[in-house]
């Protein structure tokens, strides 16, 4: 799911917004859709408290790391300042995943340089080009030596 904003929007801003717009398919394809995701992994850009407290608010768990400054002000709170929030460190390691989704919409040219001026047709070149990464998917499979395959 994409969602299209101004350059100099931050990206922390549509955090709400995407996962108001979240629906999952349910297995075997009955039943309303889910709108609730399982979790959530982010970066240091989506630590702010209103995130934290929206996603609280949706029942959504999440792994998000806390920044340095947020860290420096719950210790100078001390008691005050509360607990540190979760972090499951073994779960933030698949938030690479979204990066290579990033990295692979960047190898198209259209969408690097962004020749299209009205949103509507950059959110289609955006579409295009990941339906050309969903169709050249290929599912995980272990490594062989392509000199062994008959």
């Amino acid at each position: 799911m994409t969602r299209l904003t101004p350059g100099q929007d931050a990206d922390t801003l549509q955090l709400v917004g995407l996962v108001d717009r979240v629906r999952v398919a349910r297995a075997g394809g009955r039943g309303r859709p889910r709108t609730r995701v399982a979790h959530l992994t982010g970066d240091k850009a989506y630590s702010s408290r209103a995130n934290r407290a929206a996603l609280r608010a949706r029942r959504i768990r999440h792994t998000i790391p806390e920044r340095d400054d947020q860290q420096a002000n719950r210790a100078r709170r001390g008691a005050g300042g509360g607990r540190p929030p979760a972090f499951d460190r073994e779960r933030y390691r698949t938030r690479n995943q979204v990066e290579r989704l990033m990295n692979r919409r960047k190898q198209f040219r259209a969408v690097a340089t962004r020749f299209d001026k009205l949103a509507v047709r950059y959110q289609a070149t955006v579409c295009v080009a990941d339906i050309f990464i969903w169709l050249r998917a290929r599912p995980d499979q272990a490594r062989t030596d392509p000199r062994n395959t008959p």
